[in-house]
């Protein structure tokens, strides 16, 4: 299945990508799809011939609890009303804890790594098996970037995903920008597991920018494509001609003329890397336990259950993880402190950031103290319904705690709280309304 050269359609920017010449499909973000219903760009891109792929974030294949069946069929959904020949996801966690661990539900609110270890592997095998079965159309996965690695792997992130493809026939969604992320942050080499993992799997390539900070490569999706990213495009197009390649930008979206000139880099970048006339051999180890024909097709491949009590186990590792990076919790043994100091704010500050999307009013109310007031919130209290009520429950907060300390935000900030969250308060509902009587008479 030939797809071309795509981008990732984002509302901000939908004008300029239908002007955009030379866009053969673009990629969207399902969860920000309405169900039944396709924004007017997207229709008009349809009718020129333009296919759309729905990306998902919130599944949580890697994660330790089988996936949610609602949130299956709503993917299920997208891609009937899209028509597309494939959808894709993440090798990731986001939620942990639950009745697995008798513990309150943790969100992350992004993409955390999965331990390449065999545990992990069976249990998101069985994972990828569910999902496929609920699907319309064929599965690829993400290999993700990471600040963090976890203690103690097996296996090596090509010998992971050979192993995945070869146990379910699930295809590829490389992403070349997080390839170089782990080579910055882990030490790990891309051409290494280019050769480890089953190129032929491909079903299309990711292509992002970043930026580093203090010695560590955050993989933004508001920044530039760099020259060591397309280098690493440069490597996989040596080894196979990948069915598609497409341009993601998340934020800080630059004029037309900019995206219009990363994709050119892109296509210059894969006409100067022509692959090799004969195909390189793999490095990859013998199969454990494959059900699989390991040729990457897609086909939907029986999968055994995970044995017993991986899905405990790893349900235990995973909510001790996140508990740290999102709760203040102790770090579990063998993980680099610092990094997971790294990895616990870079969490805080997306989740600021999602919010002042969420409600742009919070941050013109507040001004200039509202992301520290927020990353004050954030540290103590976990995302766990969402980031519309994580909205609702930071206002009460700044509310019950006195602030804002000019009389007109505080006003400003009740009213907007009172309009949001109906009649009753949530939760802690004398002192909110206390606090509101006091915002609104006594000043």
């Amino acid at each position: 299945m030939e797809l071309g050269i795509g981008i990732g359609w984002r509302p901000e920017i939908a004008d300029e990508v239908e002007a955009l010449a030379g866009i053969d499909w673009v990629e969207a973000v399902a969860e920000n799809l309405c169900d039944g219903h396709l924004p007017d760009s997207l229709l008009r891109l349809r009718e020129r011939g333009v296919r759309v792929v729905p990306h998902g974030v919130a599944l949580g294949l890697g994660g330790a609890d089988r996936p949610d069946l609602v949130r299956l069929a709503s993917l299920a959904a997208r891609a009937e009303l899209l028509g597309t020949p494939l959808v894709t996801e993440h090798i990731a966690f986001v939620r942990a804890g639950g009745p697995l661990t008798a513990s309150p539900r943790l969100e992350a609110g992004h993409l955390l790594p999965v331990p390449r270890t065999w545990d992990a592997l069976d249990v998101l095998c069985e994972n990828v098996r569910i999902a496929q079965d609920s699907l319309p159309v064929p599965l690829a996965l993400e290999n993700i970037a990471a600040l963090i690695t976890w203690p103690d792997e097996e296996l090596t992130e090509g010998q992971f995903l050979a192993e995945l493809v070869e146990r379910t026939g699930v295809r590829l969604l490389i992403d070349v920008a997080n390839l170089h992320t782990n080579h910055v942050n882990l030490g790990q080499d891309p051409a290494k597991a280019l050769d480890e993992l089953p190129v032929e799997a491909i079903a299309y390539v990711h292509v992002a920018g970043g930026v580093e900070r203090n010695g560590v490569w955050h993989d933004t999706h508001a920044h530039p494509v760099t020259a060591p990213v397309l280098q690493v495009l440069a490597e996989l197009r040596s080894r196979v001609d990948p069915p598609g390649v497409l341009l993601e930008r998340d934020d800080a979206f630059p004029p037309a003329a900019e995206l219009a000139g990363e994709l050119d880099a892109i296509r210059a970048t894969l006409r100067r890397a022509a692959p090799p006339a004969e195909p390189r051999p793999t490095t990859r180890p013998a199969p454990r336990g494959a059900t699989g024909d390991g040729d990457g097709d897609g086909d939907r491949v029986p999968a055994a259950p995970a044995p017993a009590g991986t899905r405990d186990r790893t349900a235990v590792a995973q909510t001790a993880l996140l508990s740290a990076l999102v709760a203040g919790t102790p770090a579990p043994e063998g993980f680099d402190h610092r990094r997971l100091r790294v990895q616990s704010r870079a969490l805080a500050a997306k989740r600021a950031d999602v919010v002042a999307k969420v409600a742009p009013e919070l941050p013109e109310i507040l001004g200039d103290g509202y992301r520290a007031a927020f990353l004050a919130y954030a540290g103590g209290r976990p995302l766990s319904g969402g980031y519309r009520r994580d909205a609702l429950d930071f206002a009460e907060h700044v509310l019950i705690a006195g602030g804002p300390a000019d009389p007109a935000a505080r006003r400003r900030l009740t009213y907007w709280w009172q309009d949001r969250s109906g009649a009753r308060p949530p939760r802690r509902g004398t002192r909110l309304v206390r606090a509101a009587r006091t915002a609104l008479v006594g000043k």
